[in-house]
């Protein structure tokens, strides 16, 4: 019959092999030299070996001992090598790829920002950037997304997902427009002509059903499939869209054009990032979500 694996055996083995003494074993495992005393008398038993003898006022190996000493201390050392936490790598040395699902709008707004902090920190790190699905995908189970950022609506009740900020809404017309510059009241905001921004090409959202409390009514003239695209539109056009104010500020520049606060008190924009457990510890994953993170809040 094969010995049972003992780890505790292996610990108490290599403390004795290295320092010759129950008393020292002892005090190196924190433990009593008695107890010490009786798991040596286990393990002669178990390798039918005295392992150590006294010899005067000391006690020394035996031949069989001495020949398993260093093969005991390298089991020993890998064995705790398995249960202690691996060291945050350096992002400096990473070499990885990396995949993220971003929502093209949202990309286009924090693309850049966040690729320029995975190359000067990870130069030799890849990234890979995924648009959304249409449809609900096990992107996240099966590894080939690494993290996913946006308005999270995933069911795997496994998935991990952080709630990383609200975003507050605002309208967005081209310079020159006759809401540009202006305190807009709502008479005036449902009167014109809008734009919205959806990838499977609805034409209502909670704005409306606001409208409707009020007994008003807007006329959507066009829906693009995410405002990348979309803001040309509104940049050429006397067309209302609406943005984030945080994250969109950037294209809001970018493009000239003219945000206002929209008198109606919207449901926040909920951005989140979701990954799957399997990467929670992961030292490379982590620094990965740190970098989105700080580009979603910047």
């Amino acid at each position: 019959m094969e010995p049972q694996l003992d780890l505790n055996l292996l610990l108490a083995l290599d403390a004795l092999l290295d320092e010759r003494s129950v008393g020292g074993a002892a005090q190196r495992l924190h433990t009593s030299a008695p107890a010490m005393s009786r798991t040596l008398a286990r393990l002669r038993r178990t390798l039918d070996d005295p392992v150590l003898v006294r010899a005067g006022r000391t006690m020394v190996p035996t031949p069989r001992a001495l020949a398993m000493q260093g093969a005991v201390h390298d089991i020993v050392a890998q064995a705790r090598a398995v249960f202690t936490p691996p060291d945050t790598p350096n992002p400096a040395s990473l070499q990885r790829s990396f995949s993220i699902q971003v929502g093209e709008g949202l990309f286009s707004t924090i693309g850049s920002r966040l690729l320029t902090r995975i190359r000067t920190e990870a130069p030799g790190v890849t990234v890979k950037f995924v648009g959304e699905s249409h449809e609900d995908t096990q992107s996240l189970r099966d590894g080939s997304v690494d993290i996913e950022i946006g308005q999270i609506r995933r069911t795997e009740p496994e998935t991990l997902i952080e709630h990383v900020l609200d975003e507050t809404w605002v309208g967005v017309v081209r310079s020159g427009h006759q809401l540009a510059g202006k305190r807009v009241t709502l008479k005036q905001f449902a009167a014109a002509e809008h734009l919205v921004f959806s990838r499977r090409g609805r034409l209502r959202g909670p704005l409306d059903d606001l409208l409707a409390e009020h007994g008003l009514r807007r006329r959507v003239v066009a829906c693009a499939p995410n405002p990348a695209g979309g803001l040309f539109l509104i940049r050429d056009s006397d067309l209302v869209g609406m943005l984030p104010a945080r994250i969109g500020g950037d294209a809001i520049e970018t493009f000239g054009l003219q945000s206002f606060p929209i008198p109606l008190t919207l449901p926040p924009l909920r951005l989140s990032m979701a990954w799957h457990p399997r990467h929670t510890a992961d030292g490379a994953h982590r620094w990965l979500r740190d970098c989105v993170r700080d580009a979603m809040r910047a």
